[in-house]
């Protein structure tokens, strides 16, 4: 489990120790392992602790973890429907964690395949790391709000997967909305620009873009300009009553945007949006 952990984040992360996670499965969390058909070698995990928010119990899933060698083959998102299926036995509607938003593959599995929601940016959360994955850039966070069962008959918080609710709708969104941070060709990068903080559409796209790990490596300059102008967007929406909802993966080139739209206050939504 330790090896795995350092294949998946590199010698900076923090490796949760064995026990640790085994006492935390005896104990209301939820540990799940992912196994090769071949040789039985574990290739991936997820890990959630209980907790609770305004009151009411959640899951914090604090690790989502896939070999290198397994990525592509759905092995992650195939552990996040595993680990629903364990918080609903439990009685538990929510589970949260945290991702870069600026890694647009992550994007898609959170929003377009699972159907989580964002409303909560968080500034630096780690700290300073130095290796590969997060070196030279603060390491910002989106937290993902994964509500596993539909709790608003006007699914203010859905459930389904972000695509099968487009599919369902007949629509491809975003084709006409305004995108808030300027893009352009940079080298064989793609940089950013001007930001539009104002703007008073109800939904919006925040572009982010490809190969955010390789930037970082390699053009560090321009991550950080990415990590500072996204988070000057994602803090000013999100302090304006809008929500991330949805992710547009770019298929052919990486990248995507994410679909921000205004929330309808309801009491429901009061009571749960201040995120500890």
């Amino acid at each position: 489990m330790s090896d795995l952990q350092v294949a998946v984040w590199g010698r900076d992360s923090e490796v949760v120790p064995a026990s640790v996670l085994f006492v935390s499965a005896k104990r209301g969390g939820i540990l799940i392992g992912a196994y090769g058909e071949g040789d039985g070698e574990l290739v991936g995990f997820v890990w959630s602790m209980p907790g609770r928010r305004d009151g009411r119990p959640t899951h914090w899933s604090h690790m989502l973890g896939v070999a290198p060698a397994a990525r592509g083959q759905g092995v992650g998102e195939a552990l996040k429907w595993a680990q629903r299926e364990r918080v609903i036995e439990q009685g538990v509607d929510l589970i949260e964690w945290t991702f870069d938003p600026l890694q647009a593959p992550n994007a898609h599995l959170n929003f377009s395949r699972l159907g989580a929601v964002a409303t909560k940016y968080l500034v630096n959360a780690y700290g300073e790391m130095t290796g590969p994955l997060h070196r030279g850039t603060p390491t910002d966070r989106l937290i993902a709000e994964w509500w596993v069962t539909q709790i608003d008959s006007g699914s203010r918080f859905p459930s389904k997967p972000a695509e099968k609710r487009r599919s369902e709708r007949k629509s491809t969104p975003g084709v006409d909305l305004p995108r808030v941070i300027a893009t352009h060709a940079e080298g064989g990068w793609r940089g950013c620009g001007d930001v539009d903080t104002g703007c008073d559409s109800r939904e919006v796209l925040v572009p982010v873009p490809a190969r955010f790990t390789e930037m970082q490596q390699q053009e560090p300059d321009l991550a950080r300009s990415w990590r500072q102008t996204t988070r000057e967007v994602f803090t000013a929406y999100f302090a304006r009553g809008y929500r991330a909802v949805d992710f547009l993966l770019n298929r052919e080139q990486g990248g995507g945007a994410y679909l921000l739209t205004i929330q309808e206050t309801s009491n429901f939504e009061l009571q749960t949006s201040n995120l500890p």
